[in-house]
């Protein structure tokens, strides 16, 4: 059995998804009524909004790059980042890293592959819908993501970092952000939305909405974990 170590704190809320997840999938998928061996490492959400946010990349790596190696130090086999934004730099972590790292976009990436979907819209932070490191992963693999046109963005940012991360899910934001579906959906014909921030399930809990499947990045990556931990 392997040891997975979690980058979290990128929201809290979100390390609590998936500290949940892996608890409920690996339950399931041995069924002898074990727990999976999970080291937590919280960082900073602050401090890493605000390095992407002024564009020092090499100082967001060095940052995560030491809290990886905690976790190494401590016992982990493998690592993982719990949020989308932070792998604008999982390139350089992956080659830096003392323990293998496994990627939520290529996890994202495997499970699109897997229903067939070949145009994809992308909600997020404004760095996850408007950066390359989603857009270059899944163009390897011929498929198209749409981002929502520039004030659909900035409304989908601003409540992400002012409501979503402190645990706030308001019933106007959710029917906006529906709203904001509808419209990629119309305007860009997508087959599916990647939710590309691990606490917009939180608001979008369901499996998707008007005919458009939702691609939840948490859950995804949370099953490609434990398969690793019990490969």
């Amino acid at each position: 059995m392997k040891t997975a170590g979690m980058i979290g704190g990128l929201g809290p809320e979100s390390t609590i998804a998936y500290y949940r997840a892996l608890i409920a999938m690996y339950r399931d998928r041995t069924a002898d009524g074990s727990y999976p061996p999970i080291l937590i490492n919280s960082v900073d959400l602050t401090k890493v909004l605000q390095l992407v946010a002024a564009g020092r990349l090499d100082e967001l790596a060095d940052y995560l790059l030491t809290e990886l190696r905690s976790i190494a130090r401590a016992g982990a086999d493998f690592g993982f980042i719990a949020a989308n934004t932070p792998h604008v730099v999982f390139d350089e972590l992956r080659q830096a890293s003392p323990i293998p790292m496994i990627s939520i976009v290529e996890a994202a990436r495997a499970k699109a592959q897997t229903l067939g979907l070949t145009r994809l819209g992308i909600f997020g932070t404004r760095f996850t819908m408007q950066g390359g490191f989603y857009h270059d992963v899944f163009s390897q693999a011929g498929i198209t993501l749409v981002a929502p046109s520039e004030d659909e963005r900035a409304y989908v940012h601003e409540k992400y970092v002012t409501e979503l991360v402190n645990g706030i899910t308001r019933p106007e934001t959710r029917e906006r952000l529906l709203r904001i579906v509808e419209h990629v959906r119309d305007e860009h014909g997508i087959d599916g939305l990647i939710l590309g921030g691990t606490e917009l399930p939180l608001i979008l809990p369901d499996a998707g909405y008007g005919g458009v499947p939702f691609l939840d990045t948490t859950l995804i990556h949370a099953d490609r974990i434990i398969e690793e931990m019990v490969s």
